[in-house]
């Protein structure tokens, strides 16, 4: 992964765009930090759909739903009928 500092990123945008697009993902670094990644659409697509099923996979999915937390249901008092 080839990394850019952010003026260079800002200042020759085309060709880092294009080298992703090549190579893979480009490092984009700030004072010499890790401050973003750009990456070609396709990985990005593929990293979201792996990232979380939809309901429909996730209730369909044998593994068990341990995860799931279902809030506890307070009781509430019943307010009194209107009077007329």
């Amino acid at each position: 992964m080839k990394t850019w500092p952010v003026q260079d990123a800002k200042a020759r945008f085309s060709e880092m765009l294009e080298t992703c697009r090549r190579e893979g993902p480009q490092l984009v670094t700030k004072h010499g930090e890790h401050a973003a990644v750009l990456v070609p659409v396709e990985e990005w697509e593929r990293l979201n759909r792996t990232k979380r099923p939809t309901l429909k996979e996730w209730l369909l999915a044998e593994t068990p739903k341990a995860d799931l937390k279902i809030p506890s249901r307070k009781r509430y008092r019943m307010r009194p009928p209107p009077t007329f």
